[in-house]
C-alpha cells in the first residue's frame, strides 16, 4: 500500500478535533510516555463518534506534532509462518504468543521492524530496530538476529526467523495522544485497509467508516478508558493482524475477533478468487 491508499483518511470533524489540542513533540512523547511494556486496551468506535470524544478528554491532554502534522500514514506488513502460529497463538489467547512485522511511517519514510511478546501478567513487551520494509525487501541479517534473539527471550525459541513470511500488509492513517495525569497514551486510527500477500494473493479490504483506539498504560486505565467507558465504549477483542487475516482467509477460523468482526467492523468473509 502507498500513501495514497490512506492520504485524507479521516471523519466529521476530526481535524479541527485535533487543533483545539496543545502539541506535544516526538522527543517528549518518549521521554514521558514511550511505554514498551505496557497494558493495551483497544475499542472501535464508529467515526462519527469520535471528535465528540476528543472534544471531552482532559485539557491537559497533548496531540503528537511533528513538522505541523497531527495525522500521519502508517503501513504495516506482518510475518507469520507456513501454518499461521502467530495468528493462531494470538486468536486463541495463549500467553506466550508473538507478533512479528516492519511499520514503515508514510509521512517520513522511515521503517522499523518491531517484535511484539506477552511478559508477566499479561503486559506487551514491543522490541524494534530499523529495517526496511518487508513487504518490499526479506529480512536481513541482522534481522533475522534480533527476530531470533527477541523470541528466544519470551520463550519461543521453537519459532525461526526464517520460518517467517510477509502475510498481510495494513494501512491507516494515526493520530497519538498524550495523557499527562496517567503518563499514558493513546492511538486513534482511521481509515483501515489491508491487503493480503502471498499465493498471489491481492485482495484487498477496507473498513472506512469506523475507529480503532487503542490506550497504552501501565496497570491503572487512563482519563481516556475512563471517558470512553462513561460514553458506553467497552475494550473489545481486535486486531489488525487478526481482523484482517481471517477476513482475507476465509480457511482461517475467525477465534476471539469473530464478534468484533461481525458487530463493529460487519466484515464479510472474502471468497477464494475462482470460488
Amino acid at each position: 500500500m502507498t500513501a495514497l491508499d490512506v492520504a485524507g483518511a479521516g471523519g466529521p470533524g476530526l481535524d479541527a478535533a485535533w487543533e483545539e489540542l496543545p502539541p506535544i513533540s516526538l522527543a517528549e512523547l518518549v521521554e514521558e510516555a514511550s511505554l514498551l511494556q505496557r497494558v493495551d486496551r483497544k475499542y472501535v468506535l464508529p467515526i462519527a463518534a469520535v471528535a465528540p470524544l476528543v472534544a471531552a478528554v482532559p485539557s491537559s491532554t497533548r496531540v503528537l506534532e511533528i513538522e505541523g502534522r497531527r495525522c500521519f500514514g502508517y503501513s504495516s506488513t506482518y510475518l507469520d509462518t507456513d501454518d499461521q502460529l502467530s495468528f493462531l497463538l494470538a486468536g486463541q489467547g495463549r500467553r506466550r504468543r508473538f507478533k512479528v512485522r516492519t511499520r514503515r511511517y508514510l509521512d517520513t519514510g522511515s521503517c522499523w521492524l518491531e517484535v511484539k511478546t506477552r511478559g508477566p501478567r499479561g503486559v506487551t513487551v514491543k522490541e524494534r530496530i530499523p529495517h526496511p520494509d518487508a513487504d518490499l525487501r526479506p529480512l536481513t541479517d541482522e534481522g533475522h538476529r534480533f527476530v531470533d534473539e527477541a523470541l528466544a527471550g519470551a520463550g519461543l525459541s521453537g519459532v525461526r526467523s526464517d520460518q517467517l513470511r510477509p502475510v498481510l500488509v495494513s494501512a491507516y492513517r494515526r493520530t497519538t495522544l498524550h495523557l499527562p495525569g496517567s503518563r499514558s497514551r493513546a492511538t486513534i486510527d482511521v481509515g483501515v485497509r489491508w491487503r493480503a500477500v502471498g499465493d498471489q494473493r491481492r485482495s484487498e479490504l477496507a473498513c472506512p467508516d469506523v475507529a480503532i483506539v487503542e490506550t497504552k498504560t501501565g496497570s491503572t486505565p487512563s482519563e481516556l478508558d475512563r471517558l470512553l467507558w462513561s460514553h458506553g465504549h467497552r475494550p473489545g477483542r481486535i486486531s489488525k493482524f487478526g481482523v484482517g487475516m481471517a477476513a482475507l482467509h476465509p480457511e482461517l477460523p475467525r477465534l476471539k475477533w469473530h464478534r468484533a468482526m461481525q458487530r463493529h467492523l460487519t466484515i464479510p468473509r472474502i471468497a477464494r478468487p475462482g470460488s
